[in-house]
């Protein structure tokens, strides 16, 4: 048998320790959340797949807890609602299924996180601009490139890899730091 978790595991490595670079987006990306829930924003988050699971991820924990018992963070997954997304998906199109959520829920002084491995889902481009077109500030955590996304978002961190696995491993690192600068400057 092929020998597999070493070369993931080295790629893994090289894939995160990139992310060292990346602090100045972080540190903005970081402030913005901080900014945004001291407003009395809600941080709202949307993704496919794997992604969708990193955006129910981000916000189950400000909902509930990421280390230490705190007050309640607002956070809204926007793939959680299955009844959302079949009745979007069938009456507007599946390319709406995020954007007609920000215009119903979003406000202002909200952030939206979209995660996307490519950066070239339509309904995160939808979501992007339906964001945009509210003033709701935006983050984008991509990978492969940066896609079509790449530029679209007020902030954005692009994983230098083009492998899923990695993007997403990546992407649950930053989300992490993000919770963890969160309750830190937040929930004390």
């Amino acid at each position: 048998m092929e020998s597999v978790l070493p070369k993931i595991t080295e790629d893994a490595c090289r894939t995160l320790k990139a992310l060292a670079g990346e602090e100045g987006a972080f540190q903005k990306i970081a402030a913005a959340a901080v900014d945004c829930l001291r407003s009395g924003g809600k941080i709202l988050a949307c993704g496919n797949g794997g992604s969708a699971a990193d955006a129910m991820h981000l916000t189950q924990e400000l909902v509930g807890r990421f280390r230490g018992n705190r007050r309640s963070l607002p956070g809204v997954s926007l793939t959680a609602d299955p009844t959302a997304l079949t009745c979007i998906g069938n009456d507007f199109g599946f390319e709406n299924v995020f954007s007609r959520q920000v215009e119903g829920l979003a406000n202002p002084n909200d952030l939206l996180v979209c995660f996307s491995t490519s950066g070239n889902s339509p309904n995160i481009l939808r979501a992007l601009e339906a964001a945009k077109a509210k003033g709701v500030k935006t983050v984008a955590l991509l990978g492969k490139g940066g896609g079509k996304a790449k530029g679209k978002a007020d902030l954005e961190i692009i994983i230098a890899n083009a492998d899923s696995g990695r993007v997403q491993e990546a992407h649950t690192l930053i989300l992490h730091a993000l919770l963890e600068v969160i309750e830190r400057k937040i929930a004390a």
